[in-house]
């Protein structure tokens, strides 16, 4: 009744909210507004589930009833006692023994030694049962506990530390990607607000914001060895742009007259964010994507990107003439996410169709192998150390394989939450972003490493759409990872041999 009376109560609140919009009120802005009530709903619906599920949990511990393991036992012994007082020792019934007035006394005699023997038997008998029940619950106990004593020793041992040590904060939508670049304290993140934005590590300020795509920016890649980056949008184009940012961070106020009279126009260009709009080369045009461009990645030589599309094809680029070279063909549904191998010519392309292919373009005539293996749709799919690949989908499960043997997985790694765009760092530590907010590592060996922690001051708030690993710890950050909370948070994670 209660949940019932709360329910109407917000049902009631909302229909409020909706009278307070005026009917002049354009259709996008009515729309925004009705969206984010909506989300408000269910942030609270959310956090009432968590309450709900601790105190059940609460509960079902305090009540757990502990059955003692030998009431059969015990209840045996006793029924064989109470046969034996009422049979006797030789098993004939005292209540079947005629009893006569001459032979009463003998009768009450042999009675009482009867039952005396009895009595005895049942004693003897008990004792047995309890030091016999009494040493194999030691055993038992003994042996519960160094079992105990192993698994908590082993999680000791293993004990990952993990917190958040950078937040980013700035996009007005939800954050597709992020990315990290080499060498350098910055990272990289594409929004569905139409732009990507360059961050620094130390300051947490953005540097500088592209903002020459007309839609959705999908992804971002940083060139290894050049300040270039490479972004893959909603307007079926992807771009090449210069990441040359500003490092000088404006200075705080002096005290001379003249400044602290432009102290407004300092906070102002403090908070200036550099923009930039023209591409240095656009991927776009006859031969090109029909679609929108999900994924883009530079491969190897750096010389050439690869791009995957909705229109169920990867196309092949010359980096240097723009012009596409070779289209992959052979997805029977959109493309969800593309990867490029860091040393050799090798790229995985990730589907809706359930597959993933692996495409080797080391020959003249590029060799295609299709990897089956996932119920849904294939969400990410990248390269690991060993000549493995690393694939994650919406069935709720990541596998593992070997790139010599695409019939089975090496390991299989079951969530409870479908999978975006992971990554492996080159430790061989996958880090996995849920849509249930959560994020978790694992090894390539189907392990479980640990869970990030979330909490209502820690973590994402919306689902996590992209990890990405830090070569090198950058500002103690190991790991950074982006949602739809419109939040990017750089963790710092001390693995058990780092510990």
């Amino acid at each position: 009744m209660k949940s019932t009376a709360t329910t109407k109560s917000r049902l009631a609140s909302l229909t409020e909210d909706i009278s307070i919009i005026p009917e002049d009120a354009p259709y996008r802005a009515r729309l925004h507004f009705l969206f984010a009530q909506i989300e408000k709903e269910f942030e609270q619906l959310y956090l009432e589930n968590l309450n709900l599920q601790d105190k059940l949990d609460n509960a079902t511990a305090s009540t757990k009833d502990v059955l003692t393991p030998y009431t059969e036992q015990r209840a045996t012994a006793a029924a064989s006692a109470v046969a034996l007082v009422a049979t006797g020792s030789g098993g004939a019934s005292l209540a079947a023994t005629p009893a006569t007035p001459s032979s009463a006394p003998l009768g009450d005699e042999i009675g009482a030694s009867l039952l005396a023997a009895a009595s005895s038997t049942h004693k003897s008998l008990k004792a047995k049962l309890s030091s016999a029940t009494g040493g194999s619950k030691v055993k038992a106990s003994n042996k519960i506990k160094a079992q105990t004593s192993r698994i908590v020793s082993s999680f000791k041992a293993q004990t990952v530390v993990s917190s958040v040590v950078r937040e980013f904060g700035g996009h007005k939508d939800g954050i597709w990607q992020v990315a990290a670049k080499q060498g350098q304290p910055i990272i990289g993140t594409a929004s569905a607000d139409h732009t990507a934005c360059i961050w620094g590590i130390e300051s947490g300020r953005c540097l500088l914001q592209y903002q020459g795509h007309a839609g959705s920016v999908n992804s971002i890649k940083f060139h290894q060895h050049r300040d270039l980056v490479l972004t893959g949008s909603g307007d079926g184009t992807a771009h090449i742009w210069q990441a040359a940012v500003n490092w000088e961070v404006p200075k705080k106020g002096h005290s001379s007259e003249e400044e602290l009279d432009d102290s407004d126009g300092q906070l102002e260009d403090r908070d200036r964010v550099d923009t930039l709009r023209t591409p240095l080369c656009e991927f776009t045009g006859l031969g090109g994507h029909l679609s929108v461009v999900v994924a883009a990645d530079w491969l190897s030589s750096m010389d050439q990107i690869i791009t995957g599309s909705w229109d169920r094809t990867a196309i092949l680029w010359d980096v240097e003439t723009a012009q596409p070279l070779q289209p992959l063909t052979g997805h029977d549904h959109e493309l969800t996410h593309v990867s490029a191998h860091p040393t050799q010519r090798l790229v995985v392309t990730a589907s809706r169709d359930t597959t993933f292919r692996l495409w080797d373009f080391r020959e003249a005539i590029p060799a295609v192998s299709v990897f089956q293996g996932h119920t849904e749709t294939v969400t990410s799919s990248v390269f690991a150390r060993d000549d493995k690949v690393v694939s994650g989908s919406d069935d709720r499960t990541i596998k593992v394989w070997e790139l010599r043997n695409m019939r089975s997985a090496l390991a299989t790694i079951r969530t409870d939450s479908s999978v975006n765009r992971l990554a492996v760092s080159t430790g061989g530590i996958i880090a996995i972003p849920h849509d249930n907010r959560q994020i978790r590592l694992f090894d390539l060996n189907g392990q479980r490493v640990a869970r990030l922690p979330r909490t209502s001051r820690q973590g994402h708030r919306r689902m996590v759409s992209s990890v990405a690993w830090a070569e090198e710890p950058l500002m103690n950050c190991d790991l950074f990872s982006c949602g739809f909370d419109r939040r990017v948070f750089g963790w710092s994670i001390v693995l058990p041999k780092d510990n």
